[in-house]
């Protein structure tokens, strides 16, 4: 296994071992505005996706 593919499966583990994955549904087209929208804010997808959770949570009081 060369330098690469090691770090990748090291990588893997890592992400296996700290962070739950969610799968959403979007409709067709909705994807890649919300990836445009996180970008026009500075913002990965993900991170997008995980503050506006946040922000939904905390305003009702369960975060």
């Amino acid at each position: 296994m060369g330098i690469i593919e090691s770090q990748r499966a090291a990588t893997a583990r890592y992400n296996k071992k700290t962070y739950d994955r969610i799968e959403i549904f979007v409709h067709k087209g909705k994807k890649q505005m919300i990836k445009d929208f996180a970008k026009k804010q500075g913002l990965s997808t993900n991170k997008f996706i995980n503050n506006a959770i946040d922000k939904a949570m905390s305003e009702q009081g369960d975060a």
